[in-house]
């Protein structure tokens, strides 16, 4: 059986291999970049179904970056909900027969698992400067700060590690049971991969919200009216 750590080059660019998640993960991103530009031309005081299913999303995007973060969420809702929907599509993208999700790569992970890891610095340094930023690490006491910076590592590797995990062995046990028992059997081991996919998207995206939340520090969190609260 091959090794779910490799990667099988369908083709190369110059020295750099193209692999199955490579293309997969650059054809979810087209999708989703054309159909986000023909989405916002047709926008309207009046919505159709469409807009408001899409207007529905970003609302629940941001009551969860305010129930999480505690913070407007205008600054974080194109980061946090394009990790989101990624993710999301990318899990779900094994309904297409012969497409295995780019998530079960794990360069695909690791590359979403450096993005978050980007984005705690850059809204980090954004909020409190970079001396700020980097003061976070000796909190409580400088003695800490060889411990804070191997967690903010670790933390990264997990996320990494749980999407990786979580993905791949979903792929796994469906192709196993699937050349075991035929075509109809894995059908609800495919329908609870599908429910694991989705709160993958949405675990990851809670992760990021708070490791973001947490370099920010000592933002001014907004107040929890009902009026500003959403459903999650």
């Amino acid at each position: 059986m091959t090794s779910p750590l490799a990667s099988v080059a369908l083709f190369h660019l110059g020295p750099v291999p193209i692999t199955a998640g490579v293309v997969a993960t650059w054809v979810i991103m087209a999708v989703l970049v054309i159909g986000s530009i023909l989405i916002s031309r047709h926008l309207s005081l009046v919505p159709s179904k469409t807009q408001a299913f899409f207007e529905l999303i970003v609302d629940t995007v941001d009551g969860q970056i305010r129930d999480t973060m505690r913070l407007e969420p205008a600054p974080y809702r194109a980061f946090v909900g394009t990790l989101f929907i990624f993710i999301f599509v990318a899990n779900w993208s094994s309904l297409i027969p012969g497409v295995e999700p780019p998530t079960a790569h794990i360069e695909t992970d690791a590359a979403l698992a450096l993005l978050v890891f980007i984005a705690v610095v850059w809204f980090g340094i954004r909020a409190s400067g970079i001396r700020g930023y980097l003061s976070t690490f000796a909190s409580p006491n400088p003695i800490m700060i060889p411990l804070n910076f191997i967690e903010s590592l670790t933390r990264t590797f997990s996320l990494l590690v749980r999407l990786f995990g979580n993905v791949m062995s979903g792929v796994f046990v469906i192709g196993i049971v699937l050349s075991l028992a035929g075509l109809l059997v894995p059908i609800p081991l495919m329908a609870l991969d599908l429910l694991t996919g989705a709160v993958q998207a949405y675990i990851f995206a809670i992760l990021a919200m708070v490791f973001i939340a947490g370099a920010i520090g000592e933002a001014k969190p907004i107040p929890n009216t009902p009026s500003q609260r959403m459903p999650p």
